[in-house]
């Protein structure tokens, strides 16, 4: 296992400790109110650990506090990790940004589009053009989520079973073939919607490299670059270290979320959301990005290609306000484009939270975040295990205080 630990004080690397002291107040504050489990805050600059804080409990029943090799469901910050499975195989030449997906996953030859209606009475048309690469890398494709609850077609993903990402009991090509027979909400690349286009990503992972996804990713980024404890499961020696996850209740406390079972082998291999690690095994995931695609002698992407996905990719340096779908035209969106896997800043001064030009990274529903900043050569991550039923504040002020501690 990898133990994340601080290699360097603050002051050295231009950060403020008293700053990152108040980060720290703030959040433990959260938890001694009730308000989250625990938390591991960890911020690097020039590739060095220069913070790290453990705080609370991963078991608040068990009394079992959260260390630094404590296990995190990732969820969405598994993405970025698929987006980068994917580039690998494009760099070698299996495809390109521009290949239609059809060419490996043959049931979405003939997508659909949504033209009006609802329930029985929707009416689609032959969409105009193929769902490419860069469609799923960019949640461009006109996929959706059954949660949102905004859209025709979301009803449709629910009443296909597809309540969050999965149709029970199936697997990623099952679950797969039953996107492909759903209507698309928009022509391909007319606009930004989150979506499952990730899973759909990782199930052409699985098509052209004939590996199963958890096998390739164990292949080709966990193992070359000492992700020691990451996968898409936990293993029963892996299992005491696991955090629990938790809701919100409407008094503002903490519930236990029951189920999630991640012991063995899932049957459905989310590319999307199922990825489990440690602080150390993401570290060096963004160690990776942050240094241009090397760490440590091991080269899994060029710097160009790395360059690419951490660049906006929507058209006309939109955002995923403007050009996001109607769920998605909310002010949290504005400033923010999106690259290939991850979101980008592209213009500070309309973001909610301060943040700097460039910076990417992405975040999970179980209150999971990371950035990386170019600018300040800095990578942040902070980790919990909290699935609110609304919107939260860790966000917004954890980039307020984080901003707050450079220095130089």
């Amino acid at each position: 296992m990898g133990h994340l630990r601080q290699e360097v004080e603050p002051d050295e690397v231009g950060l403020d400790p008293k700053a990152l002291d108040r980060l720290d107040q703030h959040f433990a504050h959260e938890v001694d109110d009730g308000r989250l489990p625990g938390f591991l805050v960890a911020v690097s600059r020039h590739g060095r650990t220069a913070h790290l804080t453990t705080y609370g409990h991963r078991d608040v029943r068990e009394g079992l506090p959260v260390e630094t090799d404590t296990m995190w469901r990732m969820y969405s910050m598994t993405k970025p990790v698929t987006s980068v499975a994917a580039l690998i195989l494009l760099e070698e030449g299996h495809f390109g940004l521009d290949t239609p997906i059809a060419d490996f996953l043959p049931a979405f030859a003939e997508p659909r589009v949504y033209v009006d209606g609802s329930g029985p009475t929707v009416r689609t048309r032959p969409a105009e053009r193929p769902i490419l690469v860069r469609h799923l890398l960019t949640h461009t494709a006109g996929l959706t989520f059954g949660f949102y609850h905004s859209h025709p077609v979301d009803a449709l993903y629910r009443e296909a079973g597809i309540e969050s990402s999965v149709v029970p009991g199936t697997n990623l090509a099952q679950t797969c073939e039953a996107y492909a027979r759903l209507p698309l909400q928009f022509e391909p690349g007319a606009q930004w919607n989150y979506s499952v286009a990730t899973n759909v990503l990782g199930r052409l992972v699985e098509m052209v490299s004939g590996q199963d996804l958890d096998a390739f990713l164990a292949e080709r980024i966990f193992t070359p670059l000492g992700m020691e404890d990451a996968g898409l499961c936990v293993t029963e020696a892996q299992a005491p270290r696991l955090a629990e996850l938790y809701g919100d209740t409407e008094d503002g406390g903490l519930t236990p979320i029951p189920g999630l079972p991640l012991h063995g082998r899932p049957r459905f291999l989310s590319g999307s959301g199922g990825m489990v690690a440690t602080a150390h095994d993401y570290h060096r995931f963004m160690e990776l990005l942050r240094r241009g695609g090397e760490l440590d002698g091991t080269r899994l992407l060029n710097a160009d290609t790395v360059a690419s996905m951490t660049s906006n990719h929507l058209p006309g340096d939109a955002d995923m306000c403007s050009y996001g779908s109607r769920v998605h035209r909310d002010s949290g969106k504005a400033g923010l484009g999106f690259g290939l896997g991850v979101s980008v800043v592209t213009d500070p001064e309309l973001t909610r939270s301060p943040a700097v030009l460039g910076a990417f990274g992405w975040s999970g529903v179980a209150t999971t975040t990371f950035w990386v900043d170019p600018h300040h050569d800095l990578t942040v991550q902070f980790l919990t295990q909290l699935r609110p039923t609304g919107s939260h504040s860790v966000y917004p002020e954890l980039k307020r205080l984080i901003h707050e501690t450079v220095t130089g």
